[in-house]
């Protein structure tokens, strides 16, 4: 015999799941992209080059969460609907993919020393992972919005050509 659960607990579960059938993911493009640019301008890095490099992913994608946050509240929102403690929570949420886009590329920072690498060989495998994050999120975009599977294969490969070309910039530039 089965269950139904009803309540405050079910109720939260469905609010999860509409949040998250009605996500939008171009903060995590975007932020993968910001990810990218902050490995490739990292080349001077001080005397602790991994953490600091991790802190300068984190803390970046952080700030741009704030300025994304502080910019749909105070921009768009702010003329159409009055602030509260609900509005705020929303577009946190909302944004919040920026800052989640930041993390695989610190995380390969912080595990190139296990695989063996150097910092040279961390920065490309941080930029590597932030380029495979900005074509994932396109497509997780894509996906959610229902889109067709060449409009899918479109936006991959949009996102690999501007990934590639972050790669360029760092090509051109370290060499």
């Amino acid at each position: 015999m089965s269950r139904t659960r009803t309540g405050p607990a079910t109720a939260r579960g469905e609010r999860r799941v509409e949040r998250r059938a009605h996500a939008d993911y171009t903060g995590g493009v975007y932020g993968s992209m910001l990810a990218a640019s902050v490995v490739i301008g990292a080349g001077s890095l001080g005397s602790f080059p991994r953490t600091e490099l991790v802190l300068l992913l984190l803390l970046t994608g952080l700030v741009f969460w704030i300025a994304h946050v502080h910019a749909q509240l105070f921009g768009a929102r702010l003329a159409q609907q009055a602030l509260d403690r609900h509005v705020v929570l929303h577009v946190c949420r909302d944004e919040w993919p920026i800052v989640n886009a930041a993390v695989p590329p610190a995380v390969a920072v912080a595990v190139s020393p296990l695989l063996g690498l150097d910092v040279r060989g961390a920065l490309w495998l941080a930029l590597s992972v932030a380029v495979a994050g900005q074509v994932g999120w396109s497509v997780a975009a894509a996906r959610r919005a229902g889109a067709s599977r060449r409009l899918l294969a479109v936006t991959a490969s949009v996102n690999l050509v501007l990934g590639l070309l972050i790669v360029s910039f760092k090509i051109v530039l370290t060499h």
